[in-house]
């Protein structure tokens, strides 16, 4: 795959993670090109242990997609997450409402919880370009944050 391929698929990204004055939401967001070949897919995972004693470990939230003006993409995928446990969702190019042979989106994660509950959270997210055809990958995108279970 050529370099000036590769850049087409993913020109922009972007991840932040911010934490509500609330204290009790994370909002990650990847913001990435899509070309006409290609699926975007996020998937979440909880990564906190499982506790000796306590609350179970616990993630809720969901997994949305946003064109470049700012409107929603289909629904959102809800989730609650276990220690260990996955959620995904996949937007294909041919679903983004976009015309021509490319398309910035925006993919949205957001984990809440109860603040005080107890609860703790260790969510991961990570956004994968693909080939619509073959499945190869074509960019990986990654980061997770602790929710501390004082909030």
């Amino acid at each position: 795959m050529s370099f000036r391929k590769s850049l087409g698929a993913a020109i922009v990204f972007s991840f932040a993670a911010a934490m509500a004055q609330s204290g009790a939401t994370i909002t990650r967001t990847f913001l990435v090109g899509l070309g006409s070949t290609e699926t975007a897919q996020i998937a979440v995972v909880n990564l906190a242990p499982a506790p000796s004693s306590g609350p179970v470990a616990s993630c809720a939230g969901s997994i949305g997609f946003f064109n470049a003006a700012g409107t929603a993409i289909g629904t959102a995928t809800v989730f609650t997450l276990g220690t260990g446990q996955a959620a995904s969702a996949r937007l294909p190019f041919t679903s983004a409402g976009a015309s021509g042979v490319r398309a910035v989106i925006r993919g949205v994660v957001t984990f809440t919880r109860t603040s005080g509950s107890g609860v703790t959270c260790t969510p991961a997210a990570t956004l994968d370009t693909f080939d619509s055809s073959t499945g190869v990958t074509v960019h990986r995108y990654a980061g997770e944050e602790a929710i501390s279970p004082d909030m």
